[in-house]
Parts: C-alpha cells; structure tokens; sequence
C-alpha cells in the first residue's frame, strides 16, 4: 500500500463499506445511520482487513459538517431563529447546565477524577447538530414548530460551545488560573463570535445574495454550483481561520444569509448532492474511530453513559418542556432529537485528551457513548407520537405542556364523510382545496408543517397537523369513509408511501397524486394509486398546443398529438382510469370523423356583428353550427335563434375544416 494513496483508498472503501451497510440497514428495517457506523467500524485500525486513515477521514468528515449546517442556515431563516429564542436560548442554557451536572455525577460514580467530570459532563450535554437534522427529516419533523425549536437549540447549544472551547484551555492548561484572565479569554471569545455574526448579517446578507445573482445570470450553471460551494465552505473556513469560531457554525451563518436571496431554492438544489454524500463521510468517520475492544472491556460504563445520555437527557428536556411549557409535542421532539452526542463531544473530549484530562480509554467510553446514542437516536423519533397520544389522554399532562400554547383542534370525527383528503398545502394542493371549498366539497388538509397548517385553518379548512409519510395520521382521516385521497406534496417517494399505506386503510378508495418520470407513475400505480399526472409532461403539451395554434393548426389535429403524447407519457397506466378516459375521448373524435370544435372572434364592424343566429343562419351560408358562445366571464352553451352576436364575443363553431374556414371569413368580413 502506497503512503501517497492511503486518503484516496480510505475514502473509496469508507464509501463502499457504508454503502453495504446502509443496504444491510435498509434490508432489516434499520435507519440508515446505523448502516454507515458499522461501514465506517469495518474500514477502521480496530477491525481485520483493510485499515484506514481515520485522522483523514475525520477531516473530510468536516466537509459534511460544513454542507449540513450550511443547507440547514438556508432553511432556517432568522425570522424563525428570533421566533424561538425565547425558547431556545434558555432551554439550552439550562440543559448544558443540568447535563453536565448528570455527567459529572456519573463520571464520578465510575471515579474519575474531577476534572474528568467535567469534560464527560459537557461532553453529555452538547448533542449533534448534523444528527439532529438528519433525523428530523428522516421522520418528516424537520419543518414542525418542534423541528425549528430543536434546530434553533442546538444552534444555541454551538455557540455555547464555542466558548467553552475558550474557557478549558484556560481552566485547565498548565499553571494557576487568574480570574482577569478568565474574563479576558470569555471576553475575547464573545468579541470574535459577535463581531462574526455582525459581519455576516450587516455585510454578507448584501453581498452573497447580489454575488450568486449576478452569477447565475453572466456564467454557466457549473461556476454557479462552485459558487455554492465556495460560499459554504470559504465561509465556514473563514469564521475558523479568522475568528477561531467553529466550522458549523460559520456555514450556518452562510445558509442564513444567503437565504433571502431570490436563488435560495436554486442554492439549496445544489448543495444537496454535496451535503447527502459528505454526511455519510461524517458518520462513516465516526464509526471508525470506535475501539470496540476498549467499549467491550467497559461495558457496564458504557451502558450507564448511554442509558445517561438517551434516557437522562430525553427526562431533562421533558421537565424542560413542562416548565416553559411549549406543547406536548414540541417537548417529545425536542427532547427525542436531543438525546445524542456527536461531533462537538468529540471535539471536548479531544480538547481534554490534549490537555492531559482526560485518558484514551476515557475518550474512547466518549466516543462509544456518541456512536450507540447516534445509531439508536432515530428510534427515539418513533415514540414521538405513540407517547404523544398516550401522554396527551391525561387532562394533568395536556395542561401542564399546553399552558401558553396554542394547538390547532382536530376537526371531528364524527363529521368526516364523503370527503376529499388533501396532502399537503402547497401550490397544488392549495388550488386544489380552493376549489373544493368553493363547490362546499367537505375536505381536509393534512399537512405537517404548523405554521401552514396554521394558515389553511385560518382559511376555514379542517386541518391534521403530522407527515401523512411518516406518522399514524392517515388513520385519523377516516379514509375509509372519503370519496378522493390528493396526495399533493413530498414528492414520488413519499406519496408511494402514503399511497400503500392509504389503500390498506381503504381498499376502495380513490387515489389521485403526481410524479416526475414514467418510472414514478409506474411505482404509483404499482401501490394502488388510480390516477397520476406529470406536471412537466402536461406543461409541454400545453406548450405545443399553444405553438401549434399560432402556426394555425386545427384543435382537432393538436387534440391528436396531445393523445398520442399523453399514451406514452401515462405508458405505465395501463387500463386504469385516465386510460379509459383517452380511449373514451379518441372514439368521440373518431365518431365526429373530421368535425371539429373551433372557437373564433366576432370582430368589430363585421357583417354578423348585432345580428341573430337566426337571421344569420351561418348553417346554409357556410356549412358550420354554432354551438356555444362566451361573452366577457359568461358562457352560454344553449343557443338560439333569437341569440344576438356582438363584437368582442367568443363563438364555437363545428365543422369540417372549409366550413370552418367559411366561418371564419364571414366573421371577420366587413359589413
């Protein structure tokens, strides 16, 4: 093995080794994350066969790091971070707090030295923020007021991190500790993360966003891409290089400002490949600096750290929750997204290793403690709701969480019948429910983010507030007893999901949603959907009928390609519902040969203008019939004799094409 190659190998074997783990995973209904722990564990120096730079690793496992933290700045704006610092901030000052003191009582309970106390205190009481993220979208919490309230924590809990890292050194270092060089170390390190966050919000929120602009629009896509990740990771290294703060938190801060600009969508597209592919690196890098036979040699340390980290920390927050009182279910995500340790951990234990606190074997009980609490994290988000609906039948709980909170009421249950369910409150399944609302359709809304859902009930519409995809909230719609399931957002994967889960619930029932490819519809149809539509294949017939009207073609000969477009765009179909309807539609054209329905414009001046249908008589001049008539918002489809064209109407015609032509003159031929 070549020296000069041994990064590269690592990196291609961590990546393979994850990848087998991640099937492995998906194949016993695992998470994930639990797949690429092991990956990394199998390519580490304390497992047989290959042995990997784990030091290298590490380091590009901060690039994941940076693009997680940078994709979670553009989806956090600060308006989000200043509605939930009344929350955040002293929530996450007072579990830092409490947790330490948790940790520094197990660590002497295991008799460890006071010092060691404190570093496995901290240590305990900081979770990971990449985790957190990962897991909330995985659970399709990410978005929820408890989402944001978990996210805006642990940022805080970053920050608070930063000067702790300050503050050890001069704690702890070698020689006596003054008290003016305390306050001068606390002072410096609030100074640089100040005058950081100034910069970037006062400066960077005008720059970046006017930079990636002008980008977009002067240079090809692939120096966009770049620009993406020159800002995300020239940012982060920046607010480390120049202002000794944390990588994490400098790409945050980047996401933040570069969030308001119109491109942020665009932004986001582009960092994910980045931040889905170096986030595995992250946890691939964890599982190999894991010495299983250190852990295997303190393994009833090991479980009382975790049982302290998973179930200590989950108690904590819960009694956190209660006291500030910010709803039974906010509290239940915070407190299950918070129950882990991660990348800041590593770095305490790091900082005490190096001054000479803490031990290998103490370290490695550290790091150990991450990877079981990170591997076993993402079950936590499953007792998410099971508790919340055990917990929430107690009248004492519901009041003691939902003192100063405002929760949406579900609509009753009683009044669910013959009506639409709509998943999610986008776009498309605003207009959907508009409509609805305005034909006084009985429907309801499930959506998941609160704040929409917020606004769709102000709207007057029943809403559920949960992830149709990745919750028991289906089986409060009363499928069973609705005409029509729209599945309108979260993409093909999540409606294959809500989809499945749908036709257990309701054999019967008539699902509606869209996809991207041909291979999505074939998915949908596969699991039970009835009818799918592909936006972007409806948008290009629409544009070609458009085109194919303005070089004069007939609507019968663009009806024909639009068919001919439709079959093989809805292939996978088969003899379902739309299939039936093209078919249904082809004979009625087939039926009327070379009829044809065609609308023309009665011009001013023209010799039908201000006369009668009957005085016209457009059938013995021009062989054509006139069929319907649109006037202003109006439409009559009943006509008669006594009808009176005026200039500006719309009138349908039917005939062949020279009838039509016929028509077409006589309406446009001056009196």
């Amino acid at each position: 093995m070549h020296g000069d190659t041994i990064l590269l190998m690592t990196f291609v074997f961590a990546l393979v080794a994850a990848f087998a783990g991640g099937l492995v995973a998906r194949a016993l209904h695992l998470p994930p994350i639990v797949g690429y722990l092991v990956g990394g564990l199998a390519v580490s120096p304390f497992t047989p066969g290959f042995i990997g730079d784990s030091h290298a690793m590490n380091q590009l496992s901060e690039i994941g790091v940076m693009f997680m933290m940078f994709s979670t700045g553009l989806h956090f704006s600060l308006k989000d971070l200043n509605e939930v610092k009344g929350i955040a901030v002293p929530g996450a000052v007072l579990q830092i707090a409490l947790g330490t003191l948790a940790g520094f009582g197990l660590a002497r309970a295991f008799g460890w030295s006071a010092e060691a106390g404190v570093m496995l205190g901290l240590s305990v009481s900081i979770a990971s923020t990449v985790v957190l993220i990962k897991n909330l979208t995985d659970a399709g919490l990410y978005q929820s007021r408890g989402g944001r309230i978990a996210t805006g924590w642990l940022i805080v809990e970053d920050l608070a991190t930063v000067v702790v890292l300050v503050v050890l050194p001069v704690v702890f270092g070698p020689g006596e500790t003054s008290a003016p060089a305390l306050a001068a170390g606390l002072a410096e390190a609030l100074a640089k993360t100040v005058a950081f966050v100034a910069l970037m919000l006062v400066i960077g929120s005008r720059v970046l966003p006017w930079l990636l602009a002008r980008i977009a629009r002067l240079c090809p896509s692939e120096l966009f891409q770049l620009a993406v990740v020159v800002i995300a990771l020239g940012t982060a290294m920046a607010a480390a290089l120049l202002f000794d703060l944390s990588v994490a938190l400098g790409a945050f801060l980047a996401g933040v400002v570069v969030s308001g600009s119109k491109l942020s969508h665009r932004i986001a597209a582009e960092a994910i490949p980045f931040k889905d592919l170096f986030s595995i690196i992250f946890f691939a890098s964890v599982g190999m600096m894991v010495n299983p036979g250190v852990l295997a040699a303190h393994a009833g340390e090991l479980i009382a750290l975790v049982a302290l980290i998973m179930l200590g920390k989950w108690a904590i927050n819960m009694v956190l929750g209660a006291v500030m009182s910010i709803g039974l279910a906010t509290s239940l995500t915070v407190a299950a997204g918070l129950a882990q340790i991660g990348e800041f951990s590593f770095i305490i234990g790091q900082t005490g290793m190096a001054l000479g606190v803490l031990s290998s074997d103490q370290y490695t009980l550290i790091l150990g403690g991450a990877v079981v609490s990170i591997a076993l994290n993402s079950f936590a988000f499953k007792l998410v709701e099971p508790l919340e609906h055990r917990l929430s039948s107690a009248p004492i709980v519901r009041a003691l969480y939902e003192r100063h909170t405002r929760a949406i009421e579900p609509p009753k249950e009683s009044l669910l019948e013959d009506h639409v369910v709509v998943v999610g409150y986008g776009h498309a399944g605003k207009s959907v429910l508009e409509a609805l609302v305005r034909l006084e359709v009985p429907c309801l809304l499930v959506e998941r983010d609160l704040p929409v859902a917020e606004e769709a009930e102000e709207e007057g519409i029943p809403v559920l507030v949960g992830d149709a995809a990745n919750s028991e909230i289906l089986a409060h719609a009363h499928l069973d007893a609705a005409r029509v399931l729209v599945i309108a957002g979260g993409g093909e994967a999540a409606a294959e999901v809500i989809a499945r889960e749908a036709r257990s619930l309701a054999p019967t029932l008539r699902i509606v949603t869209r996809a991207d490819s041909a291979d999505g519809v074939e998915a949908l149809v596969a699991v039970g959907v009835n009818d799918v539509v592909r936006p972007e294949l409806e948008g290009g017939i629409e544009l070609m009928r458009h085109t194919l009207l303005d070089l004069g073609y007939r609507p019968r000969q663009i009806q024909e390609y639009a068919n001919d477009l439709r079959a093989s765009g809805y292939e996978a179909l088969g003899d379902g519902a739309r299939r039936k309807r093209m078919r249904a539609a082809e004979r009625m054209m087939a039926s009327l040969a070379e009829v044809d329905l065609h609308w023309v414009e009665v011009a001013s001046g023209s010799a039908v203008a201000a006369s009668t249908l009957g005085a016209l008589d457009l059938r013995a001049c021009t062989g054509a019939q006139a069929v319907a008539l649109r006037r202003g918002e109006d439409l009559e489809l009943f006509l008669g004799a006594d009808t009176v064209l005026c200039p500006g109407d719309h009138v349908a015609l039917m005939g062949t094409d020279a009838q039509l032509e016929a028509a077409e003159a006589l309406f446009a031929y001056p009196k």
